[in-house]
């Protein structure tokens, strides 16, 4: 996979094609209509996603080598064609990044300390790494001044430990990989922000990276993507078949990672996720294909979208 890029003057226009009201969040998962749903089936079960969680939410987009996008039922087939154990795994380490400001919240605080459901945003995915079997460390990247605010799970739980945010993203995942063992089988980077990826979401991108050195969550992306030169005009529509919006985690074997970092420093490299700098060397990062709902909390509209999709979860387990 291939990051696509643009030059510093030109910009990435997203276009909506369908538009959903905040009132009708709560029903996302009732289809009205082939243009606004898109289906994707799963081991257990099919599911439908609206056309309001198709907006750019990760940190980039990748040009897939596992083949064109297809459409209805393209991200089922995908997701069967891969050795798919679900497993645990042993020895994982993960860097969970809690070191951002979120201005584009315009809150009192950072976006991860937000509370959803009655819990910070941070704890939701913190306590689901926390479950799973094979976690052996778990790096925090969060600023010393917040860090008191975890301290009821870190004194119970030895695998927590603390890191120091860095300037950019890529500094701040350097420095969680200093507090891991060398030894670690894989390297689990996840935002902080993103509080409904799922168990099944997350073991299997480790069982993809497990077999391929890394692997990254990702769904088809379903915007027209347009590009422009001067923010005015468009150049050119960029085909929607080949592009993949980039969610976490992003899991690496650390060796992996390491050379990465190597040649990402050598040649001074500016890097917007993870896998981009596993691209550099380059080696192949597997696409896991996940669920349109691990949004990334980023904007005040982002919390009553969370909100629904955790009340529709909590209304399907009770069924």
């Amino acid at each position: 996979a291939m990051a696509l890029r643009c030059p510093t003057t030109t910009m990435m226009m997203t276009t909506m094609m369908t538009m959903m009201t905040i009132s009708t969040c709560s029903a996302f998962l009732l289809p009205s209509s082939p243009s606004s749903f898109v289906q994707l089936a799963s081991s257990s079960s099919s599911r439908v996603c609206p056309a309001f969680l198709r907006k750019g939410s990760g940190p980039g987009l990748v040009v897939p080598s596992v083949g064109k996008w297809k459409g209805r039922g393209g991200a089922s087939s995908l997701r069967a064609s891969g050795k798919k154990q679900e497993s645990a795994i042993d020895d994982v380490s993960v860097i969970l990044l809690a070191g951002g400001v979120g201005s584009r919240m315009k809150a009192d605080r950072p976006k991860q300390f937000l509370e959803l459901e009655g819990k910070p945003i941070l704890r939701h995915s913190l306590e689901l790494f926390m479950k799973i079997q094979g976690v052996t460390r778990i790096v925090i990247v969060i600023a010393p001044e917040y860090r008191d605010s975890l301290a009821d799970v870190t004194k119970k739980d030895a695998r927590i430990c603390f890191a120091e945010p860095g300037k950019e993203r890529q500094d701040s995942v350097f420095n969680g990989l200093q507090e891991t063992a060398l030894d670690t089988s894989l390297i689990c980077i996840h935002d902080a922000a993103r509080p409904l990826v799922t168990e099944q979401e997350i073991l299997s991108c480790m069982n993809d990276a497990l077999e391929h050195g890394a692997a990254v969550l990702a769904v088809p992306m379903k915007a027209t993507v347009k590009e422009s030169e001067d923010g005015k005009f468009v150049l050119r529509t960029i085909e929607r078949s080949r592009l993949w919006e980039i969610h976490t985690p992003q899991i690496i074997r650390p060796a992996l990672l390491r050379e990465g970092f190597k040649k990402v420093k050598e040649l001074n490299l500016a890097v917007t996720d993870d896998v981009s700098i596993i691209e550099q060397l380059p080696a192949p990062v597997k696409i896991t294909v996940g669920e349109y709902t691990n949004i990334k909390i980023t904007t005040p509209e982002d919390m009553p979208m969370a909100r629904s999709i955790l009340e529709q979860r909590r209304t399907m387990k009770a069924a």
